[in-house]
């Protein structure tokens, strides 16, 4: 039998994610006659009924077209609900609604998400959303986009179309090909594109409809679901309950989980099996509560569905982790071995490698930060689930002295133990804190950007910078105390204050300052002339005209300058070299 999607919706910051799921609550709730909407733990259940209900004046159409018995949609966060630990190479979600406000268009947390549905190949449809924020744009009492389109101006109808192909041809640059529901030729190739208002529901019924055709079509053989089957699921919270200790949020999306049923799910230090003890879930409409609890106790639950197990032995569980029921003590060893080997790949600790520590809120958000940073060619030295500790501080510290950029602490979502907040601020190491991705690798790039450029200029202000310069003919100004002549620049930069060595690696001099038309220079470029003044030589004795004269730069120095990026041009690299073989250093 099919089992109902799993949903989950991505969106930028203030684009409408949290309103969208709203409506479609609400929508739920206000179809009474079809038994309204489910409320899960972790996730609110939208049955079949319902959604024709909600589909008003397209119901006919949803009636013929969905087989499915609902849409179970997931409340976390959307990276959370991406993570690859699944047989099926998939995630928590099947599908997903990327909402992207109509008005701002694709954003950086729109990109992001669109490369984690890219790289868990998760199929995904467009909420266009905030439709009644265009100019002239007047509501309708419908839930159909298309009928409320009808009803608008021929100017509203135009600014709509503009809006719509600016966000395709956005798509298009980043290789996806997209367009409004109503005009797509071909489901395989092409993105759903619904225009719709989470504040008016004009186009709830649209989105709901093809949200469903784009499952059913997309996803038939991964929703075979075998109910009598071992549970299979997702960690989606840890959570502790006043009266029953640590709890742990779920979503089974196989099989059946019963009470007393034994389950193995993760932990940072490997696999652990328990014993289940209680499952919860918010009491429906009518039912009333045990005494002193918020939740109503049942036996088991079927796929798919979100659950609250209560067990002794959940302590230290992680967030995101995979649990499964095991149905005989022989089988348990081979999904132990199997989970841990998963999180094994995500929780990374590599001590001798340069490369900054993750410390993140589940193992969804720790991979999906792990191939956002792939993506961003940034390296990890470690990657761990729960608050940062003094032993991460130490960590990057560490890693600083291979790499000072790289010795930082990214957090998301995550509070920073004390401890952490005092080593830090004593061995000044940057801890970046955020509850957006995005945002938080945003920071870092942008502060080691900065960092980058603070260091190069204060390179440049200590070190001399290679320069090979030509003394001129009949430009002898003076002879000596101080000795002024003009010179022109081969190669390289020449700044006041450098030492000056002869071809044969004698140091003559320091140059005292520098003048072109009796304005004073401090940088000499490439081809420039100027008259520069030095206290020590001798005009005609201690060099002469068309004598080629260089910077002197110690090995100690040169090395800091090879070991400064971007400070010095491939040519002037080359010129370093030939500065080196001048001064007598042996260069490799």
């Amino acid at each position: 039998m099919l089992r109902s999607p799993i949903v989950c919706i991505l969106a930028h910051v203030d684009h409408g994610k949290t309103s969208i799921l709203d409506r479609i609550r609400g929508t739920g709730v206000a179809a009474r006659e079809a038994g309204g909407i489910t409320q899960m733990i972790g996730a609110s259940y939208l049955p079949r009924e319902a959604i024709l209900s909600a589909c008003g004046p397209l119901r006919a159409q949803a009636d013929a077209l969905l087989k499915v018995p609902g849409l179970l949609f997931i409340d976390t966060p959307g990276h959370e609900a991406f993570t690859s630990m699944r047989e099926r190479g998939g995630s928590i979600a099947d599908i997903a609604i990327l909402v992207i406000d109509i008005m701002q268009g694709i954003q950086p947390q729109t990109t992001e998400s669109l490369q984690i549905l890219r790289s868990q190949k998760t199929p995904f449809i467009i909420a266009l959303n905030k439709v009644d924020l265009l100019q002239g744009w007047k509501p309708q009492p419908t839930a159909s986009f298309s009928q409320s389109l009808a009803a608008q101006s021929p100017a509203v109808q135009q600014l709509l179309e503009e809006k719509l192909y600016t966000l395709v041809g956005r798509l298009s640059e980043k290789g996806y090909e997209s367009e409004r529901f109503d005009r797509v030729s071909d489901f395989t190739k092409q993105l759903v594109m619904v225009p719709c208002s989470a504040k008016t529901g004009e186009g709830m019924a649209e989105l709901l409809l093809y949200l469903a055709g784009v499952s059913q079509k997309y996803l038939a053989g991964e929703l075979e679901s075998h109910v009598a089957g071992p549970a299979k699921g997702s960690i989606l919270e840890v959570k502790e309950e006043k009266g029953l200790g640590t709890t742990i949020d779920v979503i089974v999306y196989n099989g059946t989980l019963k009470r007393n049923d034994f389950v193995v799910f993760g932990t940072p230090t490997g696999a652990r099996v328990v014993k289940v003890r209680g499952l919860l879930r918010p009491p429906m409409p009518g039912e009333v509560p045990p005494a002193g609890s918020h939740y109503m106790y049942i036996e088991q639950v079927n796929a798919a569905a979100g659950v609250k197990i209560y067990a002794p032995g959940l302590e230290g569980v992680l967030a995101g982790s995979p649990i499964e029921v095991v149905i005989s003590p022989e089988l348990t060893p081979a999904v132990e071995l199997t989970i841990t080997t998963q999180i094994k790949q995500i929780l990374i600790t590599h001590d001798t490698l340069a490369g900054v520590v993750v410390k993140a809120d589940t193992l969804g958000s720790a991979e999906a930060l792990m191939r956002l940073m792939q993506h961003a060619k940034i390296p990890i030295r470690s990657m761990g689930v729960g608050p940062v500790s003094k032993k991460d501080v130490i960590s990057a510290r560490a890693a600083s002295l291979d790499d000072k950029y790289l010795g930082v602490v990214l957090a998301f979502n995550v509070p920073l133990l004390p401890e952490a907040q005092e080593e830090s601020e004593r061995g000044n190491v940057h801890l970046f804190q955020s509850n957006i991705v995005y945002r938080l690798l945003e920071d870092y790039i942008t502060w080691v950007k900065a960092e980058k450029e603070r260091d190069q200029k204060s390179t440049m202000d200590e070190l001399a910078l290679p320069a090979k310069i030509l003394v001129l003919p009949n430009c002898f100004f003076r002879l000596n105390k101080p000795a002024i002549f003009g010179v022109e620049v081969v190669s390289g930069r020449l700044r006041s204050g450098a030492p000056v060595m002869n071809a044969q690696g004698q140091q003559i001099g320091t140059v005292k300052g520098m003048q072109d038309k009796g304005k004073s220079l401090e940088v000499l470029n490439e081809r420039q002339q100027a008259a520069i003044s030095m206290d020590e030589p001798y005009c005609g004795k201690t060099f002469r005209a068309g004598e080629h004269l260089f910077v002197y730069i110690s090995k100690q120095q040169a090395e800091r300058l090879r070991k400064s990026p971007g400070l010095l041009t491939p040519i002037e690299l080359a010129l370093l070299d030939e500065t080196q073989r001048v001064a007598g250093v042996h260069v490799i």
